[in-house]
């Protein structure tokens, strides 16, 4: 059984390509929420995990950086190395 590499690669840089839209899309809305609802979003997490808004807004931050740090090193950057292999 011979499998077709080159439809392979194709394939996958396809799926890469939809994970990074996906995934940047999701991080855009978070932003977004984050920034309109950010006094009631601030409010609701301040009483269950007990923390000021300061170190929320912190976390917050953190959470986005880090996610979008994970989208292109896990999502962006393989895309980019197929497109040049292919």
């Amino acid at each position: 059984m011979e499998i077709d590499t080159m439809n392979s690669i194709e394939a996958i840089t396809e799926f890469l390509a939809w994970c990074t839209a996906i995934n940047f899309g999701i991080l855009l809305l978070a932003a977004f929420i984050l920034t309109v609802m950010r006094s009631w979003i601030v409010q609701v997490h301040a009483r269950i995990f007990r923390l000021n808004e300061e170190d929320l807004l912190r976390a917050y931050f953190r959470y986005l950086a880090n996610y979008q740090t994970a989208i292109i090193m896990l999502n962006f950057v393989p895309w980019v190395a197929l497109k040049i292999i292919a």
